[in-house]
């Protein structure tokens, strides 16, 4: 058995350095809040703000109406309207007078792009790396502010609630409340106790449960996973938005193709270059995801394709390919195609939860007081069914901001009457852990998904997901019990849950909307 005793105490923990976390971070220091910001990663940089290559909104008129339309009608009113009211301003305000992001310009100021859904073009970027641009200076200022401290290789095991740790067993009676984590410093192997009288989950997306996926390695349902644990409420995690152009090779990553590139005029053709959009929807290729990504899926099946193709050399002009997609043009050269002449493969591949760990829409704050979630891994109920392109950057810095600024204006600071009971992080485990476990583990619960719970679902297909899931589960947990813990198993442990509660959320959900397709 091994124990730690290390005890860390802040104002507010946050975990995750993307947009929303790094705004509500900024938000909170700027008020004289001392701020821990933990991160899984090597680098600040590292999250999946930093692979969004599409754009950000930075207009609000008549947002609201096409995010709702997306969604498909389940979509929040109350969150669309604080997008579209409150976006654009904290753009100029944080992004562009603070940050200095360098979006594009044209003759008439920020150049801006329509894509699918959109009814104007009102989304700017930074060429075709958008979001690294923003984080690369988000994560600056936050390192050189003074009362941020960053955790780099830090994993979050599970969030501290006193019902559940506390020696006090009368802790039980009360109500259900955060005071922090346990947090294991991937480099030395110790668990210490972070209390925090508030603590933010921004620790992003989900994509990894599946085989396919253009998320990156650390978008693990980790906060979803932690927070139902703690007995937090989860909505609406049957809505997986599956993008529908990710670059296509065998044993290649399923790099993103961003929409910008179809929001500038090219098109989804099959192998003989024939458009293939027009005949499945009226908006042609700039239709919604979820509707392209289903239709290429039925392509791809109708075809016995394994794949289709992105076509920008015959729509796009050789100069606007070069300034809009160098990046995607860089990336793709050594797997022998270059966008310049060559059809691009793609097929769909599991990008965005419209779901997470239910978020009130004023604050952000969760089921369990003192805790609250912003980002993908939060859910307001803005993206309903099926999330607009381009909403969630500025979804981010909207309510990373709101969070932040409901704590900073708290009436009351929580009690730390709970500091001294809750105990230190003990690990039964003393095996270590296989590498060789865990990679059999991942694979097949990612195929059980990518297969049973995909782009279509039906009833036989959920019921064989559940039973095959529920018996995966059993044995991660066994492992997780017995070996000595690592960064890896946690992963893995976090997967295996938020498998299972996506799955659960779709075999519940017998009507298809958006992004949950039930056949």
């Amino acid at each position: 058995m091994r124990n730690s005793r290390e005890k860390i105490e802040t104002d507010v923990l946050i975990i995750g350095g993307g947009i929303a976390g790094g705004t509500a971070a900024l938000t909170l220091a700027d008020e004289g809040a001392r701020v821990i910001l933990a991160t899984r990663a090597k680098s600040l940089q590292e999250s999946n703000t930093f692979y969004a290559q599409g754009g950000i909104v930075y207009d609000g008129k008549d947002l609201a109406a096409d995010i709702l339309a997306a969604g498909a009608g389940v979509s929040n009113p109350a969150a669309a309207k604080i997008l579209a009211s409150e976006g654009p301003g904290l753009v100029d305000e944080i992004l562009i007078n603070r940050l200095h992001v360098p979006f594009d310009a044209d003759s008439s100021g920020l150049e801006r792009t329509k894509e699918g859904g959109h009814g104007v073009a009102r989304i700017i970027h930074c060429a075709d790396e958008t979001g690294r641009a923003i984080e690369t200076a988000l994560a600056a200022e936050i390192l050189k502010h003074s009362y941020i401290k960053v955790l780099l290789e830090t994993t979050a095991v599970d969030l501290l609630t006193p019902a559940h740790h506390s020696k006090n067993r009368l802790a039980v009676y009360e109500t259900l409340a955060c005071a922090g984590a346990y947090l294991l410093d991937q480099r030395t192997g110790q668990v210490a106790r972070c209390f925090a009288p508030w603590t933010i989950l921004a620790t992003g997306g989900l994509g990894q449960i599946y085989q396919h996926t253009t998320n990156p390695e650390g978008a693990r349902g980790d906060g979803i996973a932690m927070a139902n644990r703690a007995g937090a409420r989860i909505i609406n995690l049957e809505y997986i938005q599956f993008h529908p152009t990710a670059f296509y090779r065998i044993g290649a990553p399923r790099y993103l193709i961003t929409e910008m590139a179809r929001g500038k005029c090219a098109r989804l053709v099959d192998q003989d270059g024939n458009p293939i959009m027009d005949k499945y929807d009226p908006k042609g290729d700039l239709a919604t995801r979820d509707i392209v990504a289903r239709s290429l899926y039925k392509e791809m099946v109708a075809t016995r394709a394994s794949c289709v193709y992105l076509d920008l050399k015959s729509y796009i002009e050789r100069e606007e390919i070069l300034k809009h997609f160098p990046k995607i043009r860089e990336t793709l050269l050594p797997f022998g195609i270059d966008i310049l002449q060559d059809l691009v493969p793609v097929v769909p591949a599991a990008h965005y939860s419209c779901g997470g760990v239910f978020a009130d829409v004023e604050t952000g704050e969760t089921t369990v007081k003192n805790l609250y979630a912003v980002g993908e891994v939060a859910c307001n109920g803005l993206h309903g069914a099926n999330r607009l392109a381009s909403t969630s950057l500025l979804e981010g810095l909207v309510f990373g901001r709101r969070a932040a600024a409901a704590i900073v204006n708290a009436p009351t600071v929580p009690s730390k009457t709970y500091l001294n009971d809750i105990q230190p992080w003990e690990n039964f485990g003393n095996e270590e852990d296989d590498p060789s476990l865990i990679a059999q583990d991942l694979q097949n619960i990612r195929a059980i998904m990518w297969n049973y719970v995909g782009l279509e679902r039906t009833t036989r297909r959920l019921a064989r997901a559940r039973v095959e899931l529920s018996h995966a589960e059993r044995l991660v947990e066994q492992f997780y019990q017995n070996a000595a813990i690592s960064d890896s198993l946690l992963g893995l442990r976090n997967i295996a849950r938020t498998a299972v509660l996506v799955t659960e959320a779709a075999w519940e959900n017998k009507q298809s909307a958006g992004c949950h397709f039930r056949i």
